[in-house]
C-alpha cells in the first residue's frame, strides 16, 4: 500500500469531522480547546499550530486516510498530536505510517532530534503503535489519565529509544 501525507484542504476538514462522533472523542483528539460540536469549515482555524504543521494521510488519489500535526515545542524538539485515522481504515497499521511520515517532515522541515506525545492511558491500540516507533513512558510528566511519551529520533525520522539516563527527564 503506497500512502502518503499531503497539506490539508478545506474538503478534508469535512471529512475529519465526520470521524469525531461526540464531544469525548472531540476532547481526547483536539484536547479541551476545541469545543464539540465545531464547524468543520473553522478547523484549519482552530486547529492550526504555530512552527509545526498539518497533514493527511491518503493512498493515491483516494479519500484520506488519517489526520496528523506535529508542532515545534523547543528547538529540535516535535511534539505529535491530533493523531486520528478513519474509522473505517483503522487496525491496518496506519497509524504508525502517519505517525512516521510526520516524524520524517518534522526532521525535514526543522532537524528535530527528540519528539514527545501525550496519549491517554485506556487507549491500548495507540501505546502499542507509539512504543513500537520507539516511544517511551515518562511517568514523571505523566498524569493518572494521560501518559507522556519521548522519542529521540534519528537524521532518517526515525523514532529511537532514549538512553536509560535520559528517559526520566522531558525531551
Amino acid at each position: 500500500m503506497t500512502v502518503s501525507l499531503r497539506l490539508p484542504v478545506a474538503a478534508d476538514y469535512a471529512v475529519i469531522a465526520g470521524w469525531i462522533a461526540d464531544a469525548a472523542a472531540c476532547a481526547r483528539w483536539a484536547g479541551p480547546q476545541l469545543a464539540y460540536p465545531f464547524d468543520p469549515a473553522q478547523l484549519p482555524r482552530l486547529l492550526q499550530v504555530q512552527a509545526g504543521a498539518s497533514y493527511v494521510l491518503r493512498q493515491g488519489d483516494a479519500d484520506i486516510l488519517g489526520f496528523g500535526q506535529y508542532r515545534l515545542r523547543q528547538p529540535g524538539v516535535a511534539h505529535l498530536c491530533r493523531i486520528v485515522i478513519a474509522p473505517q481504515a483503522r487496525g491496518r497499521g496506519l497509524g504508525k505510517i502517519l505517525c512516521s511520515l510526520l516524524l520524517e517532515e518534522a526532521v525535514r522541515a526543522y532537524g528535530v532530534n527528540a519528539a514527545t506525545l501525550r496519549v491517554y492511558r485506556d487507549n491500548p491500540a495507540a501505546r502499542a503503535i507509539y512504543a513500537g516507533l520507539g516511544f517511551v513512558e515518562v511517568e514523571a510528566e505523566s498524569t493518572p489519565e494521560v501518559l507522556w511519551m519521548q522519542a529521540q529520533i534519528s537524521r532518517a525520522g526515525q523514532a529511537t529509544p532514549p538512553l536509560a539516563a535520559d528517559a526520566a527527564k522531558p525531551a
